[in-house]
């Protein structure tokens, strides 16, 4: 005896059929375009989506490994331990505490403080591309080792080295050397660059060389038209650094006095200049040079001026409080100096200029005029170098040879020596250029002074 199947069964088999038939139709239609789907439908697939990804991160990790591991295996990715980002954290023990297991950073991640990554590293310049000239790849060495150090000091060996590089270059055939020289100097600068970021003295020099390149005349001789730049190249480094720092000697060494106490900081090659001129002019004052880590650059000023007999103090800036009351100037140098008239100067320049200020002690500033950017910076954050690394940490009483004093990095510190800071004009006095003595509020106008719009 067979049963009959139910109505219920009779009337739901057509209607399944149907229904299978009608997604398989759904599935086997193209999709639609964003142009063709209505913005409720946008959002009901946008929705399908946020769920789906809700679920995949409820579900967590399945015991087999999931499908990102195995998609990744077939593409023969690398394994997770091998990546930069791979951090093992430390669990939680059975009484809720966190374990003492440390994260384990790999050297990629080293560097803690990433919010000072921008900042310019010294570092040995790797190879480049084009053919460069050997007396660059050596002049690059000094700059990440610091054998070169100073705004002066490093536009004089770069004017220098550019020198050498002119002379031995030869234009190719079909070529002109106002046009080709300038392409041959690029990787030059470039590897410049790679070893230390180009200061403000650089790129003025350089913008100068290169209009004399392109203004060159193209019916010279090779030779001669090289002899000229060449000679360009000695007159811009005797008017625009040697005459102006013998100018600036003059003005400045004018404001110091008989009896005077001159506070400076770290070492400028221009305040040097000047201390030194007015004792050999016969005044009589004493020098108080301020110095700080890492570099401890006012070691080479102390030599100096203590050789030629000038009474001089040595003490490092968090010291400089217990002084102050005492000093009549302040005469520092600078980096470099910007159209709001702030000034950018070796890192603790500006703690010594608010504390001059906080005390009424003039600062004044000794700077050359090719040292004027058009830029306004209002901070030294967004551009600045990192000082090297390695400083000697000195303990008493020496229990531990120096050598085993030196700092260096590890995966949960990091040395930060920022090189520069910037002196905000409202603690600053005057500016001596070698065009006269200039107010903070008036910098803006050196380009007008120099008969120029620009620099």
């Amino acid at each position: 005896m067979t049963t009959l199947p139910s109505k219920s069964t009779i009337k739901l088999a057509p209607a399944q059929s149907h229904a299978e038939a009608s997604s398989s139709q759904v599935q086997n239609q193209p999709p639609k375009s964003q142009k063709q789907t209505t913005k409720a439908e946008r959002r009901e697939q946008q929705e399908r989506q946020r769920a789906a990804k809700a679920a995949t991160k409820a579900a967590g990790p399945q015991p087999g490994g999931s499908n990102q591991n195995s998609a990744q295996a077939k593409k023969g990715a690398a394994p997770a331990a091998s990546t930069s980002a791979s951090v093992k954290r430390g669990g939680k023990g059975p009484d809720g505490k966190p374990t003492k297991e440390m994260k384990e950073v790999t050297s990629d991640d080293a560097r803690g403080l990433r919010i000072f990554s921008h900042f310019g590293l010294p570092k040995l310049p790797g190879p480049s591309k084009g053919d460069i000239h050997p007396a660059i790849i050596r002049l690059g060495l000094q700059f990440s080792e610091f054998k070169i150090a100073g705004a002066n000091a490093r536009c004089i060996a770069t004017l220098t080295a550019f020198k050498t590089v002119i002379q031995d270059y030869v234009t190719p055939p079909n070529n002109t050397l106002s046009r080709h020289l300038l392409t041959y100097l690029s990787p030059q600068i470039t590897h410049l660059v790679s070893a230390r970021p180009m200061s403000v003295t650089m790129g003025n020099a350089i913008r100068e060389l290169k209009l004399e390149i392109s203004g060159s005349d193209i019916d010279l001789p090779e030779q001669d038209a090289k002899n000229l730049l060449c000679q360009k190249i000695d007159d811009y480094i005797s008017e625009r650094i040697t005459i102006a720092d013998q100018v600036i000697q003059e003005t400045a060494g004018t404001k110091i006095k008989e009896g005077d106490v001159i506070l400076t900081y770290a070492r400028s090659s221009v305040v040097e200049q000047v201390l030194v001129g007015a004792w050999d002019d016969g005044k009589q004052f004493s020098v108080v040079v301020v110095d700080s880590r890492p570099m401890l650059e006012g070691k080479k000023l102390l030599s100096v001026l203590s050789a030629m007999g000038i009474p001089c103090t040595y003490l490092l800036l968090p010291s400089i409080g217990s002084v102050i009351t005492e000093v009549s100037t302040v005469l520092v140098g600078a980096h470099s100096l910007h159209s709001n008239g702030a000034v950018f100067s070796r890192a603790g320049t500006a703690l010594v200029a608010m504390m001059a200020k906080q005390h009424s002690v003039p600062v004044v500033v000794c700077c050359e005029t090719y040292k004027f950017a058009e830029t306004i910076q209002l901070d030294s954050f967004t551009k600045n170098e990192l000082a090297p690394v390695g400083d000697i940490f000195s303990s008493f009483p020496l229990t531990r040879s120096k050598d085993t004093l030196i700092l260096n990095k590890q995966p949960n510190l990091e040395i930060l020596n920022p090189l520069y800071d910037l002196t905000p004009p409202s603690s600053i006095t005057a500016v001596v250029t070698e065009v006269g003595v200039i107010p903070p509020s008036s910098i803006s106008s050196i380009p007008l002074a120099l008969g120029r719009t620009t620099l």
